[in-house]
């Protein structure tokens, strides 16, 4: 087993906004997140780089399928932690949050997400990042991010 790389003892679980909720990525959660994904592509390619080359217009639910189960045992076994960012009711994906271990000198952790297209023009990106950012400060215990593939940014 790996020595986790976090500052804390238990890796939180749950982040409920009130407007939304985080929890962990799952295989379970292939259908509304390839949706999510596929609807999603051009804002997650400004994220990631088009050199990236996720998600491929290409993409299958079987392929990505795969990139959740990749996900989850990943969060299993502590090397980095995926959520899902859902409504409330469950109903539909939002978006998605990664924290992988940090590549900067300086930083905590390497933190990115997203949210769905349609919910861009309400707000919701700022409404996520107000919330994870107390969260990954309070609950996780990071001081520095480097967020979004960019610079590091501070928490407290």
């Amino acid at each position: 087993m790996k020595t986790p790389w976090i500052p804390v003892p238990t890796v939180p679980r749950l982040l409920d906004t009130g407007r939304l909720r985080l929890r962990p990525l799952t295989i379970h959660d292939a259908v509304k997140d390839f949706d999510a994904v596929m609807t999603s592509r051009a804002e997650i390619w400004e994220l990631f780089g088009p050199g990236s080359g996720w998600p491929a217009e290409t993409l299958s639910l079987e392929q990505d399928l795969i990139d959740l189960a990749w996900h989850q045992k990943e969060f299993e076994i502590g090397g980095s932690y995926t959520y899902t960012v859902e409504a409330l009711d469950a109903s539909q994906v939002l978006g998605c949050v990664y924290i992988f271990p940090p590549t900067q000198a300086g930083a905590d952790a390497d933190v990115f997400y997203w949210v769905r297209s349609s919910e861009l023009a309400g707000g919701l990106p700022e409404h996520l990042w107000e919330h994870l950012r107390r969260w990954l400060g309070n609950d996780w215990g990071f001081k520095r991010l480097a967020l979004n593939g960019g610079g590091i940014v501070a928490l407290g």
